[in-house]
């Protein structure tokens, strides 16, 4: 599943690196899939972690648009996307390759 060593020339965990990938959301994907170039693993975890946080931001935009609707349903979309965050870190620390529905499926094939 992961190569022994990254290509980012250092000895960091895979498992460590793709939950990093979430952390910081669409920045650490970006940032991670930019640096490792090899492993397969941490590159998934990190170009889901972009699909992710761009459908985020794109919702968060369409919610901000919407006066009352979007108000409303500010903090169920909120709580949503703060146990998807903690759900797809722990899944890469536990060594785990999920994929969100739609979302992981494009990550899948924008890294082929």
């Amino acid at each position: 599943m992961s190569d022994p060593a990254s290509s980012s020339g250092n000895q960091a965990n895979p498992r460590l690196m793709a939950a990093v990938a979430y952390f910081g959301g669409l920045i650490t994907g970006a940032v991670i899939l930019v640096v490792e170039k090899q492993d397969r693993f941490v590159r998934f975890h990190a170009m889901q972690s972009v699909v992710v946080f761009v459908a985020v931001l794109v919702m968060h935009l369409v919610l901000a648009g919407l006066p009352l609707i979007g108000v409303v349903l500010y903090l169920p979309f909120l709580i949503v996307v703060i146990a998807i965050w903690v759900l797809l870190m722990t899944k890469a620390w536990r060594g785990e390759i999920y994929k969100l529905p739609y979302l992981g499926d494009l990550a899948e094939q924008l890294l082929k």
